[in-house]
């Protein structure tokens, strides 16, 4: 028996964006944006001006259209304005006479280079009929009709743009498998509504591109492409980057996959919710069939309108859903605070802790005892889950739909318990609360079973190759159930501080913790004296040393040496900076907290003023909204909201336009503020320890800080019995929320 190593991930590997090639039923130019010297060319070219590409390579427009009557200097005139422009996109596609046809001459600038693409140019046009449907579909869309209604109407009216066989919409799972939930045909063809398609069948890189370029035709599956040759002296290793052409060629494996399918043709257009892949309009025809640019852009306009309705409606359910996780969150903070007893306030009233997600069962684990709320799986297989959660590196909350899959002992109570929220109240107490969601035992029909089959080429090399059978194949996905929604995990992960609050302060003297602060105390003392002491007086010395070499004998040191004498300068006043923060966080666990009253707009107009004097030259907005006065420590607050907003300024330094909010609204309770911004944010499974002293997040590391800021936020609202919490997402910025008593007292 042969022992085949097969790479499963070869499809995700394959360079789709620079294959080299085009497909045949256009033309491809690439120029020097500078000289507009011919740098690239597709191999069918002389079929558009006559002349063989080795006579045009590395020569001028002039030499190019020599043989053709379209006047060099039309052609250099159209790329000066949209060189001019910097804008192709609003130039659109040009229509351009030459050698008797009108072609659509399609422009773009990438990596350095201009693309030109010469399709055909429909002989009748399509425009105002394409206008009429596109009106139509908008006056759809705004009619505010039942999802499944828009997603087939949609479906049909991109038939009747594109004239293909077959329009399916195929949104894609959270494991990136799809299904096809609407699809239009002609009446002899099979359904493949419901149907799903493994998520290799549309592989990573291919999704991207799918970002980056919306509307993807593949006119005739079965036609020889066209290779892209390059001047002689082009290097090898800098190939053509075709991720925004319309002409590039299609992947060898894809075009088997499309001729297993019987497809001779095919269109996808993406579907996008805040600008990642939500699914895409997939098209089939079956037969070649070219559909010309304007047709496309009409097809494109109409998905466009159907990614607005699906943000749309998806921001309505996020919307109800918030507002109600918000109102019960209030509720049990106001039961909190006015029951004596924490766990009578989270589950024996009319809202209970199982009402701020949509888990059907909760369990609270409290002073060694279990509370039940709605289904859940039964005290011993708790017991189980709790020695398990206790051996892994949880420190504030962990999520997951398919917990079998970490904990497989869970397939016992999948029934009840097949996905899981948890937060960690106190791991040295064993506390915790849980909440659960059933199993969803889900038929699903794929189109063809979804293993890749392996075949073997002639040389005994083995590969993954598409499918040749589509025939519907069933299975029964187990274990899993519905996802958790970020808002859920928000509005878990601020139920915990309200807990934690009430626990600290009612408890504290009588809990385990209160041990391990006191021994953390006495070592945070002895290190303050340390670095006061043992470090600031060399630290200072080495800084003076190096200034007094610069500046008695900087004229004779080489350059490189005064560089790095300079860096020992700077790295002392870093050094000297980080023993500060870290005194100050000693210090602010000792001070007593000096209540007054506090005007915040000037404080935090003054904050502004500091932060924004390093930032000269950044497209930086630090909006100050309604601020309610606080009683607090001056020196404290002030601090906080410096961390705060220099973290803000900080981690929006790589965004065009960087946008900061800071607003406050008060209750009857609390004062709280809010600080938003637009920056790199982060991903809320990651930030268990957000505020922990050094702790900084994987994707923060390339920026310069020393992990001490945010536990100086988190001790400033400890002395004044507040919270804070915060929620993001990776590259849509964050938001710290921070609450203060009405009265405000020293919890520390």
């Amino acid at each position: 028996m042969t022992d085949f190593n097969v790479d499963l991930t070869n499809c995700e590997q394959e360079p789709i964006h620079i294959l080299g090639n085009i497909q045949a039923h256009g033309y491809l130019l690439v120029l020097s944006p500078d000289t507009y010297e011919v740098v690239h060319a597709s191999s069918n070219l002389p079929d558009l001006v006559g002349r063989p590409v080795a006579d045009v390579l590395g020569q001028s427009l002039d030499t190019l259209l020599a043989n053709t009557d379209l006047p060099a200097s039309t052609l250099v005139e159209l790329l000066n304005v949209g060189q001019r422009s910097a804008s192709w996109e609003n130039l659109g596609p040009q229509q351009i006479r030459l050698n008797e046809r009108t072609w659509n001459l399609i422009i773009h600038q990438h990596d350095g280079l201009l693309l030109l693409e010469w399709e055909p140019a429909s002989a009748t046009t399509q425009v105002p009929i394409n206008q009429r449907l596109i009106a139509e579909a908008l006056t759809e869309v705004q009619a505010s009709r039942q999802l499944v209604d828009l997603l087939q109407n949609t479906a049909r009216r991109v038939k009747t743009i594109i004239g293909f066989d077959r329009v399916m919409v195929y949104r894609f799972a959270a494991d990136w498998h799809g299904q096809v939930i609407a699809e239009e045909k002609e009446p002899h063809l099979e359904p493949f509504l419901g149907l799903h398609y493994p998520a290799s069948d549309i592989p990573k890189q291919a999704r991207e591109l799918y970002k980056a370029n919306l509307v993807r035709l593949i006119a005739d599956a079965g036609s020889p492409t066209a290779a892209i040759l390059s001047k002689s002296d082009w290097p090898a290793d800098h190939p053509v980057d075709l991720t925004y052409s319309t002409l590039r060629a299609v992947s060898p494996v894809h075009i088997e996959y499309l001729k297993n399918m019987g497809v001779g043709a095919s269109m996808s257009i993406s579907l996008l919710y805040r600008g990642e892949l939500w699914g895409l309009i997939s098209c089939h025809h079956y037969s070649p069939r070219f559909v010309d640019y304007s047709s496309r852009q009409a097809a494109k306009f109409v998905s466009q309108l159907l990614s607005a309705a699906l943000e749309f409606r998806k921001d309505e359910e996020d919307q109800t859903q918030s507002r109600l996780s918000l109102e019960n969150g209030k509720v049990l903070h106001e039961q909190l605070l006015t029951e004596e007893d924490v766990v009578r306030a989270l589950t024996r009233h009319a809202v209970t802790a199982l009402d701020i997600t949509t888990a059907t069962g909760a369990v609270l684990v409290f002073n060694n005892r279990q509370y039940r709320m709605g289904q859940t799986p039964d005290e011993a297989a708790m017991d189980g889950l709790m020695h398990w959660l206790a051996s892994t590196d949880t420190d504030t909350f962990l999520e997951t739909s398919q917990l079998a899959s970490l904990y497989p002992e869970a397939e016992s109570f999948r029934a009840t318990g097949a996905g899981m929220l948890a937060i960690v109240l106190s791991r040295e107490m064993n506390e915790y609360l849980f909440w659960f969601k059933p199993e969803q035992i889900q038929q699903v029909t794929w189109a063809g079973n979804p293993d890749k089959p392996v075949t073997v080429s002639d040389d005994g090399t083995a590969r993954i190759s598409p499918r040749k059978s589509f025939a519907a194949w069933t299975e029964l996905v187990h274990n899993t159930s519905q996802p958790w929604a970020e808002l859920e995990v928000a509005a878990a992960v601020k139920l915990r501080e309200d807990i934690l609050q009430v626990v600290n302060r009612r408890a504290n003297e009588i809990r385990l913790l209160n041990q391990r602060l006191t021994d953390a105390y006495e070592e945070l003392d002895a290190f303050s004296y340390s670095v006061s002491h043992d470090l600031r007086t060399p630290l200072s010395s080495i800084r003076c040393y190096a200034e007094i070499i610069l500046e008695e004998y900087g004229q004779e040191l080489n350059p490189d040496a005064r560089l790095l004498f300079q860096k020992i300068v700077d790295s002392t006043d870093r050094m000297r900076a980080l023993i500060r923060h870290i005194l100050y966080y000693s210090r602010m666990g000792r001070t007593e907290v000096n209540t007054q009253s506090i005007d915040m707009k000037p404080l935090l107009q003054a904050i502004k003023e500091e932060v924004m004097v390093s930032e000269k030259g950044r497209a930086l907005t630090i909006q100050i909204g309604d601020i309610p006065p606080l009683m607090g420590d001056p020196i404290m607050i002030r601090q906080l909201f410096t961390n705060l907003l220099s973290n803000a300024v900080k981690y929006t330094q790589l965004v065009p336009e960087a946008h900061i909010q800071v607003v406050g609204e008060q209750s009857d309770q609390d004062v709280i503020y809010t600080v938003s911004d637009n920056g790199i944010g982060f991903d809320m499974k990651d930030a268990g320890k957000l505020f922990d002293l050094f702790k900084r997040l994987e994707n923060a590391r390339s920026f310069k800080g020393s992990g001490v800021g945010l536990a100086i936020v988190k001790r400033v609202v400890n002395r004044h019995g507040g919270k804070i919490w915060y929620h993001s997402e990776p590259n849509r910025g964050a938001t710290f929320h921070v609450s203060f008593p009405i009265s405000t007292m020293n919890h520390d």
